[in-house]
């Protein structure tokens, strides 16, 4: 696979020929895909973030990390899916050099805290609803410890390449950037070695372990016979399927991406064709979208919510009262967010 390089005219991409990789309608038709989905996540990630904001009810400690994710997501979106649906159209990435290293870079921060989150879900749900440590109450410091140590950790391992270890290149088409997989240069090739462990590896195993203990933990307390009419066993096994949705949404986005990166670190000389590459890459990319669909329709707070909100209407949808105070009891046993 050839690296992408930079006209110097345009800032386009060429393949090994010096022909684009995509026919016009090609571009185009990816523009449109990229569309449809970061048009719903610049607006679903918005809702939650505002409704948020708008509601006290919303602004507790077990929340923190779905707005967190929001943010990064509507990061994601506003930056590498933007510009991805306006250089798609274009036919090439239009920003130059520069435009490109500062979209790797903020798709690059975005995306890696967004996962990062997904693994603080996962940790934080796995405390709660197994108390491996004993009963634990997740109070504001430890969420805002949380959210800092994503955003810490993304930063940490996205900052080497504008200081000379690894680099962000232009990749799959040459209408977006990110780190520069297809370098053989032994000095960017550690980075990429030390990326992928850090910001891929790390997260996906603290996410296994946690998901492996939460199901395990639920699959021992279905199994009891009276525990409140089964009311508890039912809220934790809400809070499981809302985490199990985000770790497939994860794997499903993520994974192709981690992998083709590594195939072409691992073997400098296989050929893919620019679309194949650019398959995972979007890929990942639309998982902006997949999060908030999720806990909007499986937290029964958020929806309350956020779907007024979207119709526009005035107030919360109104619930039964009966209702909310199963929940409510529930949420003070297994605090599922």
């Amino acid at each position: 696979m050839q690296p992408s390089v930079f006209s110097p005219n345009a800032s386009s991409y060429l393949g090994p020929h010096g022909e684009p990789p995509l026919s016009r309608t090609g571009f185009i038709i990816l523009s449109i895909i990229m569309a449809i989905f970061t048009g719903p996540a610049i607006v679903l990630n918005a809702t939650v973030i505002i409704v948020s904001l708008m509601h006290k009810q919303l602004r507790q400690p077990l929340n923190y990390a779905l707005v967190n994710m929001a943010v990064a997501d509507l990061g994601t979106a506003m930056t590498g899916g933007v510009l991805a649906v306006v250089n798609n159209a274009q036919g090439y990435f239009s920003l130059g050099r520069t435009g490109c290293v500062m979209e790797g870079f903020a798709v690059s921060l975005c995306g890696i805290t967004s996962l990062c989150t997904v693994a603080l879900i996962a940790v934080e749900r796995m405390f709660v609803v197994c108390k491996p440590l004993g009963l634990i109450v997740f109070e504001k410091k430890h969420a805002v410890g949380g959210i800092a140590l994503s955003w810490l950790w993304s930063l940490t391992w996205n900052l080497p390449p504008l200081f000379g270890w690894g680099r962000y290149e232009l990749e799959g088409v040459g209408t977006s950037c990110a780190p520069d997989w297809h370098t053989r240069d032994p000095h960017h090739v550690s980075y990429i070695l030390a990326y992928f462990a850090v910001c891929f590896a790390v997260p996906f195993a603290v996410i296994l372990a946690s998901y492996t203990k939460l199901m395990w933990t639920l699959h021992q307390v279905s199994k009891m016979a009276c525990l409140e009419n089964g009311a508890v066993a039912k809220g934790e096994m809400k809070v499981a399927l809302m985490v199990v949705l985000m770790v497939l949404t994860f794997l499903i986005s993520w994974l192709p991406y981690a992998g083709l990166s590594m195939l072409v670190v691992y073997n400098p000389d296989v050929e893919i064709q620019p679309l194949v590459g650019t398959v995972p890459v979007y890929l990942a990319k639309s998982s902006t979208v997949y999060n908030p669909i999720i806990y909007i329709y499986l937290n029964k707070q958020f929806r309350k919510y956020t779907v007024p909100f979207l119709l526009c209407w005035r107030g919360p949808l109104e619930e039964d009262e009966a209702s909310e105070m199963t929940i409510a009891s529930t949420n003070n046993k297994v605090s599922p967010t």
